[in-house]
């Protein structure tokens, strides 16, 4: 279905979600932690105005309370929780260099483009007015996976697993209208819970190291065996042959 034949709400949420996605490249091309925190904010916030939009189109009221959901967890307290974790560890204002960036957003487009040849084939055997966004959802949990992998601040890697698990919230929302509410208050509980529990675990690993950078740990594991002792060479007792 063209662009221009969809109905206003139908062409908000696909506006929307573009917009989305575009975060998520944002997220991919930003060095600064504080940036970073703040453009998964304004994704979360760009996904439950998408919610909101289908919850009209659907006519789906609980929709209503994933979007809020998704506003009290993704746009307030996990972004705070991780604004506070970076101040205390005085890493707000620390830059991580990319390597290849261009490659990177090369790569970012590759999965795109992927994306959208997967759900090729579920456009054209759904009836629902948002299947054209079911691309982006896909595409919003590749490059938070991506993320993930081409990042090496155990910060930034959290934010890429969260932003994976907004791209799954945003094609049960976009594909099936939602989830059982039950569902979704139990995924937001253990999303809640896991952000707490990666706090604990950025302050052991901040006290043990003495860094939050993945690559270091690569690099203290090598000098930890290229420091290991060599074996002990057996002498021969007096009178014995070598």
């Amino acid at each position: 279905m063209e662009f221009a034949n969809l109905g206003l709400y139908n062409q908000a949420i696909i506006l929307f979600a573009a917009m989305a996605l575009l975060t998520s490249f944002l997220m991919l091309a930003q060095t600064r932690m504080l940036p970073l925190i703040f453009t998964f904010a304004w994704q979360g916030l760009l996904l439950a105005t998408v919610t909101v939009l289908v919850a009209i189109v659907s006519k789906h009221p609980d929709l209503y309370v994933s979007a809020a959901l998704t506003v009290t967890l993704k746009v307030i307290v996990i972004p705070w929780l991780l604004y506070r974790l970076s101040v205390r560890l005085n890493m707000q204002y620390n830059a991580e260099q990319i390597e290849h960036p261009t490659l990177l957003l090369i790569a970012g487009v590759a999965l795109v483009i992927f994306s959208y040849f997967v759900a090729k084939s579920i456009i054209h055997l759904s009836g629902l007015a948002t299947r054209n966004t079911i691309a982006v959802s896909i595409a919003i949990e590749l490059l938070g996976m991506l993320l993930m992998c081409v990042r090496k601040s155990a910060v930034a890697q959290v934010i890429g697993f969260m932003s994976m698990e907004s791209g799954i919230f945003f094609a049960a929302a976009v594909s099936t209208y939602g989830m059982p509410l039950i569902v979704e208050l139990g995924v937001a509980f253990d999303i809640l819970v896991a952000s707490i529990l990666f706090g604990v675990f950025f302050f052991h690993l901040r006290d043990s190291f003495g860094s939050l950078d993945v690559g270091q740990f690569n690099r203290l594991s090598e000098m930890n065996e290229t420091d290991s002792p060599a074996p002990a060479v057996p002498v021969p007792a007096a009178g014995e042959h070598a």
